[in-house]
């Protein structure tokens, strides 16, 4: 059983957005409850090697911002190394296409696997000059960023990395922008922008963005994420007599899709002491063993606030009395491994009853997980949702791999023994 409770590190998402607008405003900014995760510690690093000023101490980060213009190529032969970060190449060459110099961007082999053209396309209609594999679809890109028009612009797809993006090169344009999105994705960046005096205006799925001349500096704190909670909530979920507080969570409206599908499925989940703090709404969730779980469906209306959920959720759904049925979710299939794939393939081989679909999967409850090896694929969010599934099965579910989660969730077994009793 987990019982317990604690403060969760830094959200992920909200981590690099404070590291990239504090180093485009002007002057100084302090983060507090940064996520020292290799994930945003190559937001860092990238941002350093464009002379920006970063000192980390402990969890909190002291950034000297250079400005909206005010970033500095790099030596010649030089590259931005994004490591494993997906937001950190998206979201940069929204800012990098306003930049008056050439950089050429890269990433680890799961990043050159990822689809770029979703922000490159849109970038290059707003006139940056971007090249790269596959006609600048795969990494490494080199952007020539320099005076960018206007866009308007209706998402293909719901993604908050491409939406960011667009915002932040809309920044830089010569006159208002136009963001339309079909279902509405997490809204960090809307947000966290404002604060730093962006003119933005959000009315429902539309976002109207007005160019600045700077941005001023700010102070931000860093809610707990949601993200990281969602393992230990369905550990307390699924482990007997457990009950587990997690303080300090952020419970932005666009990602508490967890918690909706968790009483969905009649699980033992409140939230205590909700307020907000730097825009974000932040509180402590109380979680408690759930013997009579049920299956849900979850589709295109809840995939955008839990679409990094999904693999803990489908380990949930084995423990459900009757069908979970996912669906609209095929943007599992670009993350940093084919989610879908490798949920449906590991499920099964621990003894779950799994049918893979071309854009989700059917999780057939209540199963008894036997344990055995699985593949994580070198992905963060696999490797953690099997340990859970470890606490429940009858034997050892044994990860070929577990470094991979120092991407997102650096001490997270430290804290899994700290619960368990």
């Amino acid at each position: 059983m987990l019982k317990g409770s604690f403060e969760l590190i830094g959200d992920k998402s909200i981590s690099h957005r404070a590291i990239m607008f504090s180093s485009i405003s002007k002057g100084k900014n302090k983060i507090s409850n940064f996520l020292m995760g290799e994930d945003c510690l190559s937001t860092v690093n990238c941002f350093r090697k464009m002379g920006v000023d970063i000192e980390i101490n402990n969890n909190e980060v002291y950034v000297i911002g250079k400005g909206l213009r005010g970033l500095k190529s790099l030596e010649a032969n030089l590259l931005l190394d994004v490591g494993n970060s997906g937001t950190t190449i998206r979201l940069m060459m929204g800012i990098l296409a306003g930049q008056n110099f050439k950089t050429t961007i890269m990433g680890d082999e799961s990043i050159g696997k990822r689809p770029m053209k979703r922000v490159t396309d849109p970038l290059r209609q707003m006139g940056a000059m971007i090249t790269g594999k596959e006609d600048a679809n795969l990494t490494p890109i080199t952007i020539e960023g320099g005076n960018l028009t206007h866009i308007d612009y209706h998402m293909p797809v719901s993604s908050a990395q491409v939406k960011s993006s667009l915002i932040l090169a809309s920044l830089y344009g010569d006159d208002t922008s136009f963001i339309h999105e079909k279902v509405r994705s997490r809204n960090h960046t809307e947000i966290m922008l404002k604060s730093f005096g962006a003119d933005i205006e959000v009315n429902n799925l539309d976002i109207k963005i007005n160019p600045v001349e700077e941005l001023f500096n700010n102070d931000i704190y860093v809610p707990g994420d949601i993200s990281s909670a969602a393992f230990i909530m369905v550990g307390a979920l699924i482990t007997e007599n457990s009950e587990v507080l997690i303080k300090n969570v952020g419970l932005n409206d666009t990602r508490v899709g967890i918690i909706e599908v968790i009483k969905k499925m009649n699980g033992n989940i409140e939230i205590v002491d909700e307020h907000e703090i730097c825009g974000e709404k932040v509180g402590n969730v109380l979680v408690r063993y759930s013997p009579n779980l049920i299956g849900t469906t979850i589709d295109k209306d809840l995939i955008p606030k839990l679409i990094d959920e999904i693999p803990i959720i489908a380990v949930l759904a084995t423990q459900a009395e009757g069908d979970t049925i996912i669906k609209d979710a095929e943007e599992l299939k670009v993350k940093e491994s084919n989610r879908i794939k490798s949920v449906v393939d590991n499920l099964n081989l621990i003894g779950a009853k799994v049918i893979e679909l071309e854009d989700g999967m059917i999780i057939k409850g209540k199963t008894y997980l036997q344990g055995g090896k699985i593949q994580t694929f070198n992905d963060h969010r696999i490797a953690m949702s099997f340990s859970i599934a470890n606490l429940i099965s009858s034997n050892k579910v044994i990860l070929d791999s577990d470094n991979c989660i120092d991407i997102s969730f650096p001490g997270y077994f430290n804290l899994l023994k700290k619960l368990s009793k």
